[in-house]
């Protein structure tokens, strides 16, 4: 397991382009821009969040926060912050690239789809939160959107995205800040009590449920009774979405949406479930409903996006075979593509207000409270 690193340290540059190749724009916000740049002593590919630094005025102590966060975790599942770069009036976040594209769309492009792939994607990020908790980081914004595929690869492993809401647990204090996403959050958040990392075991419940049905357990056009259902954590199996899912991963879900913190399923528990540790997860083709399920309720045209991820894939895809084509170019070696986490800001991230309004799934009384 990972252990925790020390972080990039701040450096200055007189001209950030003396080091990085710029290339595409892959993102635009309010404040701030992604560019896809390459760096001209490894030739290799990264993200280049570029802030300006008048854009900090008044939210200081929410960006170094949220770099305090990613200084600090290094895992294999987990978009990584790699150097900081001050020049000028701009800071430089130079980030991790992945280019595997979004969770949702890779499922709907498969041909075949099983319980037991979800058990697996399940299991990465059960892994990932695991980590983070042992340092006493509380993500606070898991969602199927911040979930990414790191490449191309057919077995390609899952990365978490989107650090923006995220918060290191300071002995003494307790978390109090209603945030996160409607239809992910926990009831506690909702009820105004303090909370913990139990949060975060919720919202890996609510995406188990949704990688197996590919709609989500609470749902309503009106926010007060979307977050009636929630409060109350009142959800069905139906059928027949159900009908061929098994006992064990119903099991597991009831579990991880346990409506009382104390009784949920921590990380560590939820990996040793038999859905997840054993052979209970069946390899029976879903596919088919699950993705028409995706393609109806998550539609793209309802999330607010920085850019558009498959047009990204598709940039990454005409490079590779430009490489392969050419002999030149660069390789995929050479790094992975950003993607952005839809309906917030570019994956990984730093500043969630920097980047996208949020969108409509994100309701003002969540917003972050900065």
């Amino acid at each position: 397991m990972p252990g925790a690193v020390e972080g990039p340290n701040w450096k200055q540059a007189e001209n950030i382009r003396d080091i990085y190749d710029f290339r595409d724009v892959l993102g635009t916000g309010a404040f701030s821009e992604v560019i896809l740049a390459e760096d001209k002593r490894t030739q290799k590919l990264v993200a280049i969040k570029c802030i300006t630094k008048k854009a900090l005025e008044g939210k200081e102590g929410s960006m170094e926060n949220e770099i305090a966060v990613l200084h600090k975790i290094k895992h294999p599942n987990i978009v990584a912050l790699d150097d900081i770069y001050e020049s000028g009036g701009h800071l430089y976040l130079i980030m991790q690239l992945v280019s595997g594209g979004e969770l949702f769309d890779r499922i709907v492009e498969k041909g075949f789809y099983t319980e037991r792939d979800a058990s697996r994607l399940i299991f990465q990020v059960l892994d990932a939160v695991k980590y983070l908790h042992d340092l006493g980081i509380v993500h606070r914004d898991l969602k199927p959107e911040n979930l990414l595929y790191y490449n191309l690869d057919e077995d390609s492993k899952i990365m978490i995205s989107d650090f923006g809401l995220s918060k290191m647990e300071d002995p003494g204090s307790v978390l109090s800040t209603a945030c996160g996403t409607p239809g992910y959050v926990a009831p506690e958040v909702l009820a105004q009590k303090p909370y913990s990392k139990a949060v975060d075991c919720w919202s890996i419940g609510v995406i188990a449920y949704i990688l197996l049905c590919g709609y989500p357990p609470f749902y309503d056009e009106n926010d007060a009774k979307l977050f009636e259902q929630i409060l109350k954590a009142e959800y069905e199996f139906d059928s027949p979405y159900w009908d061929d899912i098994s006992d064990s991963a119903k099991d597991f879900i009831r579990h991880l949406m346990e409506k009382d913190p104390e009784k949920r399923f921590t990380c560590e528990q939820a990996l040793q479930h038999p859905w997840i540790a054993g052979d209970t997860a069946l390899d029976k083709n879903i596919h088919q409903s699950v993705s028409e399920q995706i393609k109806k309720n998550f539609a793209k045209s309802k999330w607010k996006q920085a850019f558009n991820a498959t047009a990204v894939v598709r940039h990454m895809r005409k490079l590779q075979l430009g490489t392969s084509q050419e002999g030149q170019g660069p390789t995929a070696s050479h790094g992975e593509l950003l993607t952005p986490a839809a309906g917030g800001p570019v994956a990984g991230c730093c500043c969630r207000d920097c980047c996208v309004e949020p969108g409509p799934e994100m309701s003002p009384r969540l917003s972050p409270q900065l």
